[in-house]
This record gives C-alpha cells, sequence and structure tokens, in this order.
C-alpha cells in the first residue's frame, strides 16, 4: 500500500479528514523549502502539495504565480525541488509528499528519469494539471512502474462520462476542483461541492480532496464534511509572501499558525 493510500486509509479508520496544504516549492528560497514543510506537519497536514514552480502556471491565480516568480528568481529548478523533498525526507518518512505542476518542465527533464528521480527523493504522488487522460498512457505507465500515484483534477465542468475516464487512471486521490476559475479566484459555494462531490463517489471509489476557495477555518470544517480531504494553497501561499523577508523558522511558524485553526476546526467536525 502506498503512503497516500495508508495515510487515507488510517485517517478514514479514526473518521477523519486529510488537510492538504499547497505551497510553492523554493518560495522565497530553495534552502526554505524543507522547514516549511516541517511547519505544514506541525500545523496539522496529513499530505504535502508542492508545486513544481513554472514559468506559465496557467491553471494559477496571481498568488501563487508570484510564487512562482519569486522560488524561480531564487534558482528553484526540477532538481532543487527534488532535493527539498529529500531533505524532508531525512527527518519524515510518513507524511505523504505530492509534486504538482505542469508537463513541460518534466517533458525537459525526461518523463522516466523524473520518476526515478521522484521516487528516490520520497515523492509518493504527481499531480500534473495540463496531462490529459488522452496524453498520459506512456506518462503513467513511468509513474506506475515507480509505484508514485498520478492523481488527476476534476472540475465542475467535468462530465461523469469523462470524469469516469479520468478516475480510471488516477490512484491515490482525485481532486475537486470547488470553483471555476483559477487558483484563489472565487469564493466557493460548499451546497455545490456537495453535491458534485456526491455525483463523483457514482464513478469513483477513490477518496477525493477538494480545493480552491478554502481560505479559513470555517470553510475548511464545512468541506471536510462532504469530502475525504480538504486542499488549502493561496492563503498559505500568502503568508509566505508577506513574510518572505523573514527567516525560515519565523515562515514556518506563520504557516502552522494558520493551518491550526484549520485542523482543529476539521476536527471538531469528525
Amino acid at each position: 500500500m502506498s503512503r497516500i493510500n495508508s495515510c487515507l486509509t488510517e485517517l478514514k479508520e479514526k473518521g477523519r479528514k486529510a488537510l492538504i496544504p499547497y505551497v510553492t516549492a523554493g518560495d522565497p528560497s530553495p534552502d526554505y523549502t524543507a522547514s516549511i514543510m516541517r511547519g505544514l506537519v506541525e500545523g496539522g497536514a496529513d499530505i504535502i502539495e508542492l508545486g513544481m514552480p513554472f514559468s506559465d502556471p496557467m491553471a494559477d491565480g496571481p498568488v501563487i504565480q508570484l510564487a512562482c516568480e519569486r522560488a524561480l528568481e531564487a534558482g528553484a529548478s526540477v532538481k532543487s525541488v527534488l532535493a527539498s523533498v529529500k531533505e524532508f525526507r531525512a527527518e519524515n518518512q510518513t507524511t505523504p509528499v505530492v509534486l504538482m505542476g505542469y508537463l513541460n518542465p518534466i517533458e525537459f527533464y525526461g518523463y522516466e528519469n523524473f520518476a526515478k528521480d521522484a521516487k528516490a527523493s520520497g515523492v509518493d504522488g504527481v499531480l500534473l494539471v495540463d496531462l490529459t487522460p488522452e496524453e498520459a498512457t506512456d506518462v503513467v505507465e513511468y509513474f506506475r512502474s515507480q509505484e508514485i500515484d498520478l492523481i488527476y483534477l476534476l472540475s465542475p465542468t467535468t462530465t461523469m462520462a469523462r470524469a469516469k475516464k479520468i478516475c480510471d487512471l488516477a490512484s491515490g486521490y482525485v481532486y475537486y476542483v470547488s470553483v471555476k476559475g483559477v487558483t484563489g479566484s472565487a469564493t466557493l459555494d460548499v451546497n455545490s461541492v456537495r453535491e458534485h462531490v456526491e455525483k463523483l463517489r457514482g464513478v469513483t471509489n477513490l477518496p477525493i480532496g477538494v480545493g480552491f476557495g478554502i481560505k479559513d477555518a470555517e470553510t475548511a470544517a464545512a468541506v471536510s464534511q462532504c469530502s475525504d480531504g480538504v486542499i488549502v494553497g493561496s492563503v498559505l501561499v500568502n503568508t509566505i509572501a508577506e513574510s518572505k523577508n523573514e527567516d525560515k523558522e519565523y515562515i514556518a511558524q506563520a504557516l502552522e499558525n494558520v493551518l491550526t485553526p484549520m485542523r482543529n476546526a476539521m476536527d471538531r467536525q469528525a
């Protein structure tokens, strides 16, 4: 059983939902990322989504676009992202790590080489935003051969027929995008999320994480009632932006302070 499956199975047995924070690796500096990951765990993270900085992150809004710019200007690369995961793994062997990004840097790196290096670094899952199921056949096999879960996005406009096709390729969990638009762009409608998640449960047995638009403890708790995991991104990336000139310990603590109320609110709903 993969580290992601073990984590989600254990949470389900305990009646708890996964808290899945997202930050962009290398923001504000590649040297900070492992420390930031440790801060996320201290704040209650069950799984960490780590963005691979890219110059054209078309699914992301201004907050994460700027984080990518900061990371790239600081020298972040695919190799530095994998090095940060390896540094984190030296201290933490239990928290699953999912890399989230776009095809271009991975294609340049080489899919097979990337899958091998990601596995060696301690990566558990990969989410490539612009990898369509029609183009995924060979790519899926590279990740499956390394026992790395390939996670897919589903949106409010995804038809159930296409959702089933996507879910049949996915493993680990699927990521339901709660709003139409880019990250950080809108306020989510929890009732609409609940309706979509219930429909998706008809086409997949995979756990369903919900992200986009979750900004505080109240929305995190509400979304946890209708999903298996709550994915939080822009509010954390904003916190990094606001404290980017501070040292790594300060930023890690600031992130922990944002996550802990969400963790507590979700657990009170369990």
